[in-house]
């Protein structure tokens, strides 16, 4: 039997990050949005068993997208809610120690890395996601988006920092203005979660 991916739960409750996020965009995010990403990570995984004990035909490049896709879902999903916080309560306000240092050695400030930050998850092509990366071999922090989840990042590079620009991230409370969704968002953003993701991937 194919090991299998779980739903981990959110680490806060489904209002705590109102009035920036709602609790009825949260809950269907997380129960149904990054829950269907898990099954459909499990089911692929279970047809490529099938197909390796000759119980199963698949179109093996159908599946290995979707396996692909789904579990770039979850992956950038279980980053996504850690990446967050209630604001006041862990989220908002501005990076500090080694994180702060490094963001203003790469981006020139603070305040440039979150505008550049912002205009790449405001101009994300269809759905996706923008992402802070580290990379180890040039000792740079690297941003890039992502078009939809297929192909996650750059090869190698470990997830700092997600947005999620999917539709289902913020239409029900932002409609179609993304950019006002990407403004709101730093008030929940988790900086004590990115300087302990920074550390792990410099080490």
């Amino acid at each position: 039997m194919p090991k299998t991916y779980t739903l981990p739960p959110l680490p806060y409750a489904y209002n705590a990050l109102e009035p920036y996020i709602s609790q009825q965009i949260m809950t269907l995010h997380h129960d149904k949005h990054h829950n269907a990403y898990v099954t459909g990570a499990n089911a692929a995984l279970d047809k490529l068993e099938k197909a390796r004990a000759g119980t199963l035909q698949i179109d093996i490049k159908g599946t290995l997208r979707d396996l692909s896709f789904n579990v770039g879902g979850h992956k950038l999903h279980s980053i996504f809610w850690t990446n967050m916080a209630a604001a006041g309560k862990g989220g908002g306000g501005a990076p500090t120690g080694k994180l702060a240092d490094k963001i203003t050695a790469d981006f020139g400030s603070v305040d440039k890395f979150k505008a550049q930050f912002s205009d790449a998850a405001k101009a994300v092509e269809g759905s996706g996601w923008a992402l802070l990366l580290y990379d180890h071999e040039i000792d740079s922090l690297v941003l890039t988006q992502v078009e939809k989840q297929n192909f996650m990042h750059l090869p190698e590079l470990p997830i700092l920092l997600s947005i999620d620009v999917w539709e289902h991230a913020y239409y029900l409370q932002y409609l179609n203005d993304r950019a006002k969704y990407v403004e709101a968002w730093w008030n929940v953003v988790n900086w004590e979660d990115v300087g302990k993701r920074l550390e792990k991937a410099i080490k």
